[in-house]
């Protein structure tokens, strides 16, 4: 339309039923348009909001193991694993050593490494294997 004065444009963003919107205050003459101002918000929410449902949130899944497990509780252990990173979460290893097994940690260090070896294909390792008090653990992240 060019340049027109303020109260002129409000006299036909009014006429026509819509709101006068500032769309660049810093240009001179500052720049304006009319549009219907609750429905461009309304617009804008459903745009978001249909963002928001796309979008996926990574969870942090765990599995708890003792050093000594057994060879099915172990394969058990890792399809559930597998199935963890294929939902495309991260999976959180829990070593729990109880009374002398603390002497023996490089069984649970063999354990945790053979995991690594195992998942290697699907998933890397976020964080190393560390020991806190009575636990060991690690952080594996889908690839």
């Amino acid at each position: 339309m060019g340049p027109i004065g303020l109260d002129e444009a409000l006299a036909m963003a009014e006429e026509k039923g819509f709101d006068l919107v500032e769309v660049s205050p810093g240009a001179k003459p500052p720049v304006v348009k009319m549009m219907d101002y609750g429905k461009y918000k309304y617009e804008q929410q459903k745009k978001a909001a249909e963002a928001r449902k796309k979008q996926k949130v990574i969870e942090i899944k765990e599995i708890k193991m003792r050093p000594t497990i057994d060879d099915h509780d172990y394969d058990v252990k890792m399809r559930a694993m597998k199935r963890f990173f294929d939902e495309g979460d991260k999976v959180k290893v829990t070593l729990r050593f109880r009374g002398r097994e603390m002497a023996h940690q490089n069984i649970g260090m063999e354990l945790l490494t053979r995991i690594q070896k195992e998942t290697d294909t699907f998933a890397k390792i976020e964080q190393y294997p560390k020991l806190e008090g009575r636990q060991m653990m690690m952080v594996l992240a889908p690839r």
